[in-house]
């Protein structure tokens, strides 16, 4: 099977690509700006603001399945029409798709998040995710859109960590101004259970949406003191705040529902608690 990888240059991208090559697959992948240090995988140039270059990279790597596990933040053309481009073009050349899609589309008033609930965003980023999960179903109704929450992954050196890792290791040494918030909560997913449940969605005959999160709810002060005592950081050093008297905007508290999804997998999507105390 061959399988491409958009966004491959980025931290799910990349696990994304260690388990497809390890199964067997011959991988291809995407970048932006320059090609992901994975050797096992053929890298393309990819703008998926660019519709002739979209269809000129699917036609020519003619993969069984396609994964989108590309971020373009709150730039519209990226985030919401360019999933769209890909998953007409992944229809056109009979691919199987599966869209990354995230839990900031949803606002927090209700909380609790199954895959039957409509989403309400509440930002720029929040409304392209969900511009872009209905479009890419409208055109390509067998594809999977697989909504997720806060990737975390083990640490490692500092060009490992993710965004959330990299804040934690930097308050607890003091080279960093800012807080973590308890009133921000999630649903963090390990990035290699999260990999794993993508590809084992893209293999079956999944579709529509699914929750891919974990079951441990966290706010991110309760997820910093995890990352430091399983780094070996001094947890007491993390200052805590409230979201809700600050400027961000977005949602405070948003906690998908993937029983329905889990039940269905052999992959176990592990809790915070669990993933950030025992190895992987």
């Amino acid at each position: 099977m061959t399988v491409l990888v958009i966004g491959g240059s980025d931290f799910l991208g990349t696990e994304l690509i260690r388990q497809t090559a390890r199964a067997g697959h011959t991988t291809v992948a995407t970048y932006v700006t320059r090609p992901g240090t994975a050797s096992h995988a053929a890298w393309y140039p990819l703008d998926l603001r660019d519709p002739g270059r979209v269809d000129a990279v699917m036609a020519e790597v003619g993969a069984d399945l396609v994964v989108n596990a590309s971020s373009g933040h709150a730039d519209w053309a990226v985030t919401a029409q360019g999933p769209v481009r890909l998953a007409m073009a992944a229809a056109k050349y009979g691919s199987r798709l599966v869209h990354v899609s995230s839990d900031a589309v949803f606002s927090g008033a209700r909380v609790h998040y199954d895959e039957s609930c409509l989403p309400d965003p509440v930002t720029l980023y929040g409304a392209a995710k969900a511009a872009a999960e209905t479009g890419v179903l409208l055109v390509h109704p067998q594809a999977v859109v697989a909504r997720t929450s806060l990737i975390i992954g083990d640490g490692g050196s500092v060009h490992e960590r993710v965004v959330h890792e990299r804040v934690v290791h930097e308050l607890a040494a003091g080279t960093r101004d800012g807080a973590l918030f308890n009133d921000d909560i999630r649903c963090p997913v390990h990035v290699a259970d999260l990999a794993a449940a993508l590809l084992e969605l893209a293999c079956g005959d999944a579709a529509g949406v699914h929750h891919l999160a974990g079951p441990d709810p966290v706010s991110r002060h309760e997820l910093g003191i995890l990352i430091a005592r399983r780094d070996g950081l001094d947890a007491s050093r993390l200052p805590t705040g409230l979201r809700a008297h600050s400027t961000l905007p977005g949602a405070l508290d948003v906690r998908l529902d993937s029983r329905a999804t889990q039940r269905n997998l052999r992959t176990t999507l592990r809790g915070a608690h669990q993933f950030c105390t025992t190895p992987a």
